[in-house]
């Protein structure tokens, strides 16, 4: 499969000129023969926090039409990284995966906010996964700072998943935890990591580095740190390859792990 990763050097607050870049790469990537797009964080808005309430989208209506619109047209899947809604009154930073044919297979609220940068005081949490099925690949999508739970990104793996989607707005001063959390991810859940990364000017500090991943851990792929497009071809059968070799979910022992740990004193 070839996947169109869309490392986009989102606009802090600039609504329409983040759609009119979308687009042209997502034109672009489906030019040159990519089969699945994939956008970074909060795409549509940047960490624009404190502006979120007059810049969401509502209901998520017209991110949803855009995606939608242009799968159809293009013929292409997308994994629409993820935008600022607005619902019910409640904000929330929300993914959307659409497919060829211009339906919405998921959508997913992003479950663990990052405090650090006062997301929790803005946004409200999901609590449901995010799985769905591009043609016969079964997959799964996180969203940034849920790459530190381990377990979370387990759980899409033990679901089906055979590769994780992960939109993300990491910040520079921590790069290298981004590119040590994402190989550990693929490796334990023997699984493909499609990770997509944003740039930026100022006043935010983000560098790229986005990354694909496969089960042993090899990086097939790393962006740059500017704004760019690159397509990549994926061999999903090597999933079922490294979980034989390595049967890893065979010698589960998941009784064990469900037990709560008391402190030893």
């Amino acid at each position: 499969m070839k996947i169109g990763c869309i490392q986009l050097n989102v606009r802090f607050g600039k609504i329409e000129e983040n759609y009119e870049r979308a687009e042209h790469f997502i034109r672009e990537a489906a030019s040159r023969g990519a089969e699945v797009v994939v956008l970074p964080e909060m795409w549509n808005t940047g960490y624009a926090l404190e502006k979120l309430s007059e810049l969401a989208d509502k209901e998520g209506t017209r991110t949803k039409e855009f995606l939608k619109g242009l799968a159809k047209e293009l013929e292409i899947h997308i994994v629409g990284g993820s935008v600022a809604i607005e619902r019910d009154g409640k904000l929330y930073n929300t993914m959307y995966i659409v497919n060829k044919d211009g339906e919405l297979l998921s959508e997913y609220n992003k479950v663990h906010l990052f405090r650090l940068m006062n997301e929790d005081q803005f946004l409200e949490s999901g609590d449901e996964m995010n799985r769905f099925t591009l043609g016969e690949m079964e997959a799964g999508g996180v969203i940034c700072y849920d790459i530190r739970f381990p377990e979370w990104l387990r759980a899409h793996a033990l679901a089906g998943a055979k590769v994780l989607f992960v939109s993300a707005q990491w910040p520079t001063p921590r790069i290298d935890h981004w590119k040590t959390l994402l190989q550990a991810r693929a490796i334990e859940n023997q699984c493909f990591i499609v990770a997509i990364n944003r740039i930026s000017n100022k006043p935010e500090n983000f560098n790229g580095q986005s990354m694909i991943i496969e089960p042993w851990g090899e990086v097939l792929w790393t962006g740059a740190e500017d704004e760019e497009l690159a397509i990549v071809d994926v061999d999903f059968s090597k999933v079922d390859e490294v979980r034989t070799r390595i049967p890893v979910y065979e010698d589960r022992r998941p009784s064990l792990y469900t037990g709560v740990v008391k402190e030893q004193i």
